[in-house]
């Protein structure tokens, strides 16, 4: 592989940035709202799962009362 001068190489660098559609603020805070509900969700969904699993197993071993 043939090294590139440093130069070269940040002025290729900013080219390719230059290139990236960045999201609008409105987007990012949308995004960020959504992650935050997804994961919320995901983890009730898994406290839920837990919880079933757990007294299955509780009720299977007779240490459930």
């Amino acid at each position: 592989m043939a090294r590139t001068n440093p130069f070269v190489f940040l002025q290729q660098v900013r080219t390719e940035v230059s290139k990236v559609t960045w999201p609008s603020r409105k987007e990012t805070v949308i995004t960020t709202i959504m992650v935050l509900i997804m994961s919320v969700a995901a983890a009730l969904f898994f406290l839920g799962v837990d919880w079933v699993l757990s007294t299955a197993v509780q009720l299977i071993l007779g240490m459930g009362r």
